[in-house]
């Protein structure tokens, strides 16, 4: 008897507890639609990437979701027993409120475990490969994305053209930049040769190039400054979606497991603002 009415009730509690929690992480995922749409449409991203992205991203709304979605259930659930008359017949039955409550704790016991495995494990583990994600996305776009005679302004100030791309595509010849990223004083680049160095330690891509000139001009034309260079890195920026990976090559709080977070607490001179927001 007792295990009939235990399966009953918490049947009552996980139906609308799955469709709740559906729906409430579906509303929540719909505010990254439209950056992850970009993503695809517009950036070239595959729908392999975007679709593991999305999983990745899924912990830190069930974070949320999971009791949101318990405590909507429980007061559907045992709602609709005291509306029918159910728990009046129960009571009546000698069925005590404990024991009405066994199973309500038992479901909110399971979701705990859950949410706490999520928030302290899954939630880290996901952030962190998102922005490896993020970081190969960006790596991709910038390799695939340059094409040669054609000028390229998905990096964020600047321009770019590459007048050849040898078959091997591993580098660029007869490169021009327009960079705007300091406003008073934008440059002009001219360099023989390029290429894209990518570095997974502390995910940036970068542009070096060899054998040519920077020219700097303000607005006002009176001052001009040229510069030779053997050598000369740009760090290349993309906007929007892929360039939102936080502090590159380096885990946030957000990013780290409670071992980390206790290993780095423990580290001897932690400035006391980190300490307080690890």
């Amino acid at each position: 008897m007792r295990r009939l009415l235990n399966r009953y009730i918490v049947r009552e509690i996980a139906v609308p507890f799955s469709l709740i929690l559906f729906v409430l992480t579906f509303v929540l995922l719909m505010g990254k639609i439209l950056q992850l749409m970009d993503l695809m449409i517009n950036k070239g991203i595959r729908l392999r990437d975007i679709a593991q992205l999305m999983l990745f991203l899924m912990p830190s709304f069930l974070m949320f979701t999971i009791p949101i979605s318990l405590l909507i259930a429980i007061l559907i659930g045992m709602g609709r027993l005291s509306g029918d008359n159910e728990v009046t017949v129960l009571k009546m039955s000698g069925v005590s409120l404990y024991q009405l409550a066994i199973p309500v704790f038992s479901t909110a016991a399971v979701a705990f475990a859950l949410t706490a495995i999520t928030a302290l494990y899954l939630v880290p583990f996901g952030n962190w490969a998102a922005k490896n994600l993020l970081y190969d996305m960006a790596r991709q776009k910038a390799a695939v994305g340059i094409r040669e005679k054609i000028f390229i302004d998905d990096f964020r100030g600047i321009l770019l053209y590459a007048e050849k791309i040898p078959r091997e595509g591993d580098s660029l010849e007869g490169v021009l930049i327009s960079d705007n990223r300091i406003l008073r004083e934008p440059s002009t680049i001219f360099a023989r040769k390029a290429y894209l160095i990518s570095d997974p330690d502390t995910l940036v891509i970068t542009l070096r190039l060899e054998n040519g000139s920077i020219h700097t001009a303000d607005f006002g034309r009176k001052n001009y400054r040229k510069m030779d260079f053997h050598l000369y890195d740009i760090r290349l920026d993309l906007p929007g979606s892929l360039s939102d990976q936080g502090s590159a090559g380096r885990k946030s709080s957000t990013e780290m497991t409670v071992a980390e977070l206790s290993a780095k607490l423990r580290r001897p001179g932690t400035d006391p603002a980190v300490a307080r927001e690890l």
